[in-house]
C-alpha cells in the first residue's frame, strides 16, 4: 500500500508529548522543565488537542497540577498512564503517514535510543500505547535489502509533503553507522519511498554542534512550504557550525524540486549555549509547526527576535510563539524533539 507522510503544516488530530520524569536528562535542572511542558500545553491548546503520556500516577498528577496552573481547559488536553524511558518522543513515538484512501496510519520505525542508551524498553513500546489510544493501525518499517527492521528516528527526516524528505549524510551514512549498517544511500532512498511515499531524498552533510543524535536535520533545516525551507545558518567563520552549514546551503542550492528550485531562508544560531563546559544544541530550527500555531525554542539571546520573525515572515498564517528553551536544551533537544504530530485524514498518496 502506498503511503505519503504529510508535511507538519497540514491539519492535525492532535500533538503527543510525554511528561518529564527522567532527572538524568536535565541533570540538577529537571524541577524547572515541567512548567516549559506546562507552558507548551498552554500555546497549544488552542488550536489541537494534546495527548500527555506519563510515567505513572505520581507523575499525572504533577502534569495536571502544572497545566491546570497555566490555565489550559482540560478538555483541551487528555493525560495518559504509559510507561517511558526519556520523554523525546519525536524520536521514539511513531510517524503518522496518509494511505491511498488519505486514512492515517502509523510507521513504527525500530527505536535503539541512538545507540547511546541500554534502557529503552519502554520507549520501543511507545508505539503500540499510541495505536492503542488513537485507534491506529501499526506499520512496522523493514529495511528494502531484507536485513530486519529500520532503525530510525522522527527527528533525522523532514518533508514538504509532497514527495520531497530532507536528512543529513552525518546523521544515516555517517562514519559511525549506529541504526543500519550496511544500509546505503540508495537503500535509504527505497526506505523512504516505501513508507514516506518520498520521489526525492535531498541529503545535506552534517547536524549542529552539540548534536548527540549524531545529527538529526531537525536541528538545521526544515520546510516551511512545499517550495521552502529555512536553514540554521551560521556567518561567523570561527564558530564550528559554519563549515557545515555554509555546506548544506549548497546542497540546498543545488537540490531543487520537481518544479524548480527551493527557497531558502536562512535563520541565525543563538550565540553558544554551554553547559558544565558542553554546547548544547541550541538551535531555532528546532521549532514545531501545529494548528495554526508554531512554537519556538528562545535562549535569552539577541537573535531570538529575528529568528521569530523570520518564521513569522515565511509562515504568515501561522500564530508564532516564543517558548523559553535554556534549560530544555539541556537535555540535548527542544521543541520539535520532544513533540510528535498526529496528522488527520487527508489528501492520499498518490
Amino acid at each position: 500500500m502506498p503511503y505519503r507522510m504529510p508535511a507538519e503544516w497540514e491539519p492535525h488530530e492532535s500533538t503527543w508529548i510525554a511528561w518529564p520524569h527522567h532527572e538524568p536528562d536535565w541533570p540538577g535542572k529537571l524541577e524547572a522543565i515541567p512548567w516549559v511542558y506546562a507552558e507548551i500545553v498552554r500555546a497549544l491548546a488552542p488550536t489541537e488537542m494534546i495527548h500527555v503520556l506519563c510515567q505513572d500516577a505520581a507523575v499525572e498528577d504533577q502534569a495536571r497540577t502544572a497545566i491546570s496552573a497555566h490555565g489550559v481547559d482540560a478538555a483541551a488536553y487528555q493525560l495518559h498512564i504509559v510507561s517511558t524511558d526519556r520523554v523525546w518522543l519525536r524520536d521514539s513515538a511513531p510517524t503518522t503517514v496518509l494511505g491511498s484512501d488519505g486514512a492515517p496510519a502509523l510507521v513504527r520505525w525500530h527505536f535503539n535510543a541512538w545507540a547511546k542508551y541500554d534502557n529503552y524498553s519502554q520507549d520501543a513500546r511507545v508505539g503500540d500505547a499510541i495505536a492503542r489510544l488513537a485507534g491506529l493501525p501499526l506499520v512496522e518499517a523493514a529495511r528494502p535489502d531484507g536485513q530486519g527492521a529500520a532503525v530510525l528516528e522522527g527527528g533525522a527526516i523532514d518533508t514538504n509533503g509532497e514527495g520531497i524528505v530532507m536528512v543529513t549524510e552525518e546523521c544515516l551514512l555517517g562514519d559511525v553507522q549506529v541504526r543500519n549498517p550496511g544500509l546505503t544511500r540508495d537503500g535509504y532512498e527505497q526506505l523512504f519511498r516505501d513508507y514516506l511515499g518520498a520521489r526525492q531524498t535531498v541529503w545535506l552533510g552534517a547536524g549542529c554542534v552539540g548534536d548527540d543524535t549524531h545529527g538529526h536535520v531537525d536541528d538545521v533545516a526544515r520546510f516551511v512550504a512545499p517550495d521552502i525551507v529555512v536553514l540554521a545558518f551560521e556567518p561567523d567563520s570561527a564558530d564550528d557550525n559554519h563549515a557545515s552549514s555554509e555546506d548544506n546551503l549548497r546542497r540546498l542550492q543545488l537540490a531543487g524540486g520537481d518544479d524548480g528550485a527551493l527557497q531558502i531562508v536562512t535563520l541565525p544560531y543563538p550565540r553558544p549555549v554551554v553547559m558544565n563546559g558542553q554546547r548544547l544544541p541550541a538551535s531555532y530550527a528546532n521549532f514545531y509547526i501545529a494548528n495554526g500555531t508554531v512554537i519556538v525554542p528562545t535562549f535569552n539571546d539577541p537573535n531570538d527576535r529575528d529568528a521569530l520573525a523570520t518564521l513569522a515572515s515565511v509562515m504568515p498564517d501561522h500564530r508564532v510563539v516564543g517558548i523559553h528553551a535554556v534549560d530544555l536544551v539541556w537535555g540535548y533537544g527542544t521543541l520539535h524533539c520532544l513533540t510528535q504530530q498526529q496528522p488527520a485524514a487527508g489528501a492520499p498518496a498518490r
